[in-house]
């Protein structure tokens, strides 16, 4: 890759009032030790994100000044915007670009630079409007990193036919020694070596995940469209609380630790601050993203914003309090308006993503088995099934993380009614329901006990259709005017960087018909991709800083 006097001049010349500063950072020091990332696509903008490491020369300044760039080639030659600024510790030294001025459903190729040094060249998509033929995209939840090493980041990072990342949440746990996975024994233990409860520690937290290289890898070949779950701020956390949190024992006051995960989440994932507030003035996540006449896809906060204490085993009957909410009445109205306006603006599909699942997990009508999913907030499902059928909403699928297991549902008002639902028709049923494996987190071991619990389950459950209780791995969603198909890829082990991943299972949804059947032989060619972001090597890195040392002098 060579770098000319004058394309040196064009990428950094809306830094050079800077220049001082720049020189004074630290001679050497790598700033992108974190990686590059982008997020939110809207038609004309997308959100660019870095991180500028600092540096423990002594004549760092506390303020770091950076530029960037976004263009229509990996080479960086077709540069379309560009921009400088600074970063400092208010904000962890993270970078957030709200790139404008793009065309949509394009690919971009972006970069920032610092300390005489570029950083990794990424890859981002707009979304597109008007007419689209095919939607495809990875999805994805609950990476543990002491459980595991991240191959199956690995493995959507090396897709090219991806127009995004749909990440669900737990992208990262508040754990520390002893707490859910961190006694694999891969020498990837938790920093800091404590449960993350203060502004510091979650950022530290953040930084360790953000160091892998395959997450690295996943971020920067792809934009991502994520929501948060309950380990962002602590275990089964709800609006005023949580299950791991105990000011006991010395974890402060609810409120401050969830503000303080709110703000590190916006700090360190590639979103866009809408300037939505939850009812306690934290920062919301629920959003819509159009893709051309396709898909409307509606990001929900079932965990944080304004959902209601978890009910118990021993007080089931709580679930179907009409008081209680999971979605709180604003978040709840956006989505009703949402799915209303996308069926009368003739968009094909209303895709929802979110946290925890939907469908009944029920071995009888009345019988929960875990009430931190809808399940515990029966009224609310209904509610929302009732606006689906009321309003003659078609083509509904739902997106689901959380439970670090692969599962095919038929959504249903009343499953278990033989007069309600057809389980092999499909009759009643209002749209259908993918749900991604873990990439590191562990639902159940590998056992013959774990194959009957899973057959099991699937006989019990009349419109659960397929259950993996045991797999790591992601969802690939294909989705065209005809139908929705959902692919279950598996890796065969977390537990070293040797692994084979292969397709489990792959359901589809077809257009018009709102339950789901099994899908055979069904193609995932990937179709005219853009091309990859480039890979720099370490010694093509220091050539091009030596380049712009020396034009500089």
């Amino acid at each position: 890759m060579s770098l000319s006097r004058r394309r040196f001049l064009q990428f950094s010349g809306a830094g050079l009032a800077v220049l001082p500063l720049l020189k004074a950072y630290g001679s050497g020091h790598q700033p992108f030790q974190h990686g590059v990332a982008s997020g939110d696509p809207l038609a004309d903008r997308v959100i660019l994100w870095t991180r500028i490491s600092p540096s423990s020369d002594p004549l760092f300044l506390s303020t770091v000044p950076y530029s960037w760039q976004i263009a229509l080639d990996p080479e960086m030659r077709l540069v379309v915007n560009s921009g400088s600024g600074i970063t400092g510790p208010e904000v962890d030294y993270t970078v957030k670009v709200d790139a404008n001025g793009l065309q949509p459903g394009t690919p971009y190729y972006y970069r920032f630079y610092s300390n005489s040094m570029d950083s990794p060249i990424g890859r981002t998509r707009t979304l597109p409007i008007g007419h689209l033929d095919r939607l495809r995209f990875a999805v994805t939840s609950c990476s543990n990193y002491p459980m595991g090493y991240f191959n199956v980041y690995r493995e959507i990072a090396l897709r090219p036919d991806l127009d995004m990342v749909l990440h669900l949440g737990d992208y990262l746990y508040e754990y520390g020694p002893g707490g859910f996975g961190t006694n694999a024994g891969l020498g990837r233990e938790p920093i800091p070596a404590r449960e993350m409860v203060t502004l510091q520690d979650y950022r530290q937290r953040y930084a360790q995940y953000r160091s892998d290289p395959d997450l690295q890898e996943v971020h920067r070949q792809h934009p991502f469209i994520c929501v948060w779950d309950d380990h962002e701020t602590t275990n089964n956390a709800w609006a005023g609380g949580a299950e791991n949190h105990n000011p006991e024992r010395g974890e402060g006051d609810w409120f401050e630790r969830r503000s303080v995960a709110n703000r590190v989440y916006f700090e360190w994932m590639p979103i866009r601050d809408n300037g939505i507030l939850d009812r306690f003035g934290d920062k919301a996540i629920y959003r819509g993203f159009r893709f051309g006449n396709l898909v409307d896809l509606m990001m929900l906060d079932t965990r944080i914003a304004a959902r209601d204490k978890q009910a118990t085993w021993f007080d089931q009957g709580s679930a179907d309090d009409p008081a209680r909410s999971l979605l709180g009445q604003q978040q709840e109205g956006w989505l009703y308006r949402s799915l209303t306006r996308s069926q009368s603006d003739g968009v094909r599909w209303r895709v929802l993503g979110q946290q925890v699942m939907m469908a009944q997990l029920t071995l009888a009508r009345d019988f929960s088995i875990n009430m931190d999913q809808w399940d515990g907030y029966t009224a609310a499902r209904s509610r929302l099934f009732n606006h689906i059928s009321q309003n003659n909403i078609e083509n509904f699928v739902v997106l689901t993380g959380d439970i670090h297991s692969s599962w095919a549902w038929d959504l249903a008002s009343n499953p278990f009614s033989i007069f309600d639902y057809g389980p092999l028709t499909g009759r009643g049923a209002l749209g259908g329901e993918f749900v991604t494996p873990g990439v590191s987190s562990s639902f159940l071991d590998k056992s013959q006990l774990t194959d009957v619990a899973a057959i099991a389950l699937d006989g019990l459950i009349p419109h659960l259709k397929w259950v993996d209780i045991t797999q790591r791995g992601y969802l690939l969603m294909d989705i065209s005017h005809s139908r929705a198909k959902a692919h279950w890829y598996h890796v065969n082990t977390v537990r070293s960087k040797n692994y084979s991943a292969t397709l489990a299972r792959v359901y589809k949804q077809k257009a018009g018909y709102n339950h789901i059947q099994r899908a055979w032989n069904e193609s995932t060619s990937p179709g005219n991709a853009p091309p990859p972001a480039p890979h720099y090597g370490a010694l093509a890195q220091n050539a091009i800083a030596a380049l712009r040392t020396r034009y500089r002098v």
